[in-house]
């Protein structure tokens, strides 16, 4: 029997390239497996039909834009996950969601190989084959740019001599990807970590220094759960591209950073993530309302390791399923509205109210009616800073 590889395909030089190459290193039947997550680009039937006419023996297309905004967005936004304090990790939150998908292929289609587009040199080979391996132990893995030195003027002359269907004009100066979630640039001159970004990179977000109304939103959460607009019942997935609509129209989820990649080197990338910004940012705020003040410490840890854990391919590893259970737990009562103002390159939250709020009025406030027993913080201060008084005495003797 010809053994058979399932190969994450896009549509692009490199994966339709990819198919003939493998067939003609390996001698195995390729089933192409392209999976929507939003990225945008040509309709998903005019990619299959261009999986089966460079070769595939079968292709396969899912529209999982609804799976990926609540199976993999969500927990991001619930975890508040921002890798090194800023990334909303836009395409490792798609890895996951693509491998779920080629693992079910293999599967059915009696494969005992998966193989992808990614370099040698970047994360996402990690988190595909990381994330391969923990749903299906047995598969193996290959990486024909990295494992046979698919180079991108091989791959034209191969696209040449075999005569396949697509154009092979000459490369973008930037690597983009892209989905729902956000969109990463890198590459090109943007390598030169003193350049500026310039207009012409971005897409989903509009220049913050043009003058423009500011555009107030709010956004209402039910257990963490983003779950109305304005009032407007939205899903997840409607909720991120209402707000890359409208967060990016004030050129807001702009990111420019180097980023420690899991390979041990240090990246520059750019980010638009307008969605992902803005509703993160509420979502912290809104915690900062209803979490109990050791819960919201402890849990900031978590997010921490969160990020990290997904950054670096580890999705479907025991400590990330356990802290999901913790964050979840931890969003139970992240039940609310949060008010907040567009405008300028920033999401500036202005108002917050819930039912499960943990602000107590009568405790704020320093007019009268201050519920405040101002007379227990004496002794409260004395047994606190207690140690510290008996070291110092030690300490300065």
């Amino acid at each position: 029997m010809t053994e058979r590889v399932v190969l994450a395909y896009s549509g692009g030089l490199d994966t339709s390239v990819a198919i003939g190459w493998i067939a003609e290193e390996t001698g195995a039947e390729v089933i192409a497996v392209a999976v929507d997550v939003g990225q945008g680009g040509e309709d998903l039937d005019v990619i299959r039909k261009r999986a089966l006419a460079c070769g595939a023996v079968e292709a396969e297309v899912a529209d999982a834009k609804d799976e990926f905004a609540e199976e993999y967005c969500l927990p991001a936004i619930k975890a508040n996950a921002l890798y090194m304090d800023r990334y909303p990790l836009v395409s490792a939150l798609s890895r996951p969601t693509i491998v779920k998908h080629l693992v079910a292929a293999a599967q059915k289609h009696g494969a005992d190989t998966v193989a992808h587009g990614c370099t040698g040199k970047g994360n996402d080979q990690v988190r595909f084959e990381a994330g391969i391996v923990a749903l299906a132990p047995d598969l193996k893995c290959i990486a024909p740019v990295r494992d046979y030195a698919m180079t991108r003027d091989k791959a034209i002359a191969f696209c040449e001599e075999k005569q396949l269907p697509i154009a092979t004009t000459k490369k973008s100066p930037y690597s983009i990807d892209q989905n729902v979630f956000g969109r990463a640039v890198e590459t090109g001159f943007l390598e030169d970590i003193w350049n500026a970004p310039i207009e012409d990179i971005y897409e989903y977000t509009q220049n913050p220094a043009v003058a423009r109304d500011a555009d107030e939103v709010i956004i209402s959460f039910k257990e963490g759960v983003p779950v109305a607009i304005d009032g407007r019942p939205v899903t997840v997935l409607q909720a991120i591209q209402q707000l890359n609509e409208r967060a990016g129209a004030q050129g807001i989820g702009r990111i420019d950073m180097v980023e420690d990649r899991l390979v041990g080197i240090k990246s520059r990338e750019v980010y638009e993530a307008p969605g992902a910004i803005a509703l993160i940012t509420a979502h912290q705020e809104l915690e900062n309302v209803t979490v109990e003040r050791e819960l919201a410490r402890y849990k900031r840890q978590v997010e921490q390791r969160w990020g990290e854990l997904v950054y670096d391919g580890q999705w479907f590893s025991p400590l990330k399923r356990a802290l999901d259970g913790f964050i979840g737990e931890a969003n139970r009562h992240v039940t609310g509205d949060i008010r907040m103002t567009l405008h300028g390159g920033r999401a500036v939250v202005t108002g917050r109210r819930s039912e499960s709020s943990l602000y107590d009025f009568n405790l704020a406030t320093y007019d009268t009616g201050d519920a405040f027993d101002q007379a227990a913080a004496k002794g409260f201060i004395d047994i606190y800073s207690l140690s510290s008084k008996i070291a110092a005495r030690r300490d300065l003797a």
